[in-house]
């Protein structure tokens, strides 16, 4: 609920106005957990979009979906041992990516047909594990996230994976750009195309993992792609979609943070809702951008 202010009838409505919007802000601030979800929502946001960058301009959507649904047979089996899903993060996502990367670069029945098969497969036996070991896991959290439920070593895993993203990507980043738009290119210039390969497949596997305590499963590819592809539709350059889309990660996370608590909705759909409507609009601007002029004589 939008805070109630009092005012006197002297007070400009420019002023009243802001402190309303000073007050919106600033309530949900009152509650710890709100806080901890805020900052959480942020980096998670912000570390998606980044690399979601990477992933639509390398056409790794469908793996990234992949990735995602295979850390459930991982989980079940961590529950099992009375592992929480921060603390399985990052082993669960190094093994998916190694094993992904493996079966992708030794099979011939193509990229997409050998991760379909790794998906499917892989998010069926979770769901045995889960019956046949009896563990106590929470579908609909884990599918739909459970942002609030944050706690403070969550928050300091994801500013670690943050940190560290940012970190390989900046050291990186000319040799994975480069690998990025000209594959056959980079192996040619000598640079070593499988590690590259590696070492993107280990930190987009690590920060999805590490997303998924914020937005779930199914809502984790919104944030890797929609903030991206949304920044891609509205700049002309690679870096400029990066901040751009940076931009639009960390709004579509917050804002729809700040949407749920107010009208009392499930927050990881919610921002997934608000990151789709920055696309629409994206997406209509980029029609009028591209409108074509009409040639007069």
């Amino acid at each position: 609920m939008v805070p109630t202010l009092k005012y006197s009838k002297n007070t400009p409505l420019v002023i009243m106005v802001i402190i309303m919007g000073i007050e919106i802000l600033t309530d949900p601030l009152r509650y710890e957990f709100m806080v901890r979800a805020l900052i959480t929502a942020l980096l998670s946001g912000v570390m998606l979009s980044i690399l979601g960058s990477f992933t639509i301009n390398k056409n790794m959507g469908f793996m990234a979906d992949a990735i995602a649904h295979s850390t459930l047979p991982i989980i079940a089996v961590g529950v099992f041992f009375g592992f929480s899903i921060s603390e399985l993060g990052a082993p669960a996502a190094i093994v998916i990516a190694l094993f992904l990367g493996f079966i992708i670069k030794n099979s011939n029945i193509g990229e997409d047909t050998s991760i379909g098969i790794i998906f499917s497969s892989f998010f069926a036996l979770g769901f045995v594990l889960i019956s046949v070991l009896e563990v106590s896991i929470n579908l609909e959290d884990l599918l739909f996230g459970q942002i609030l439920a944050v706690s403070s070593f969550d928050v300091i895993v994801i500013f670690i994976l943050f940190v560290t993203v940012l970190a390989v990507l900046f050291v990186f980043f000319k040799q994975i750009l480069f690998y990025s738009f000209d594959p056959i290119g980079a192996q040619v210039r000598d640079l070593n195309v499988t590690f590259l390969n590696y070492l993107f497949l280990i930190i987009l596997s690590i920060t999805i993992v590490g997303s998924l305590q914020t937005v779930g499963i199914v809502l984790v590819l919104s944030l890797l792609l929609i903030p991206a592809a949304s920044a891609k539709l509205v700049t002309k350059t690679f870096l400029s979609s990066i901040k751009v889309g940076a931009i639009f990660g960390g709004v579509s996370s917050v804002s729809g943070l700040y949407l749920s608590y107010y009208f009392n909705l499930p927050s990881g759909p919610t921002m997934s809702l608000v990151a789709s409507s920055i696309f629409i609009l994206s997406f209509t601007a980029n029609k009028f951008m591209q409108k074509p002029k009409l040639i007069t004589q």
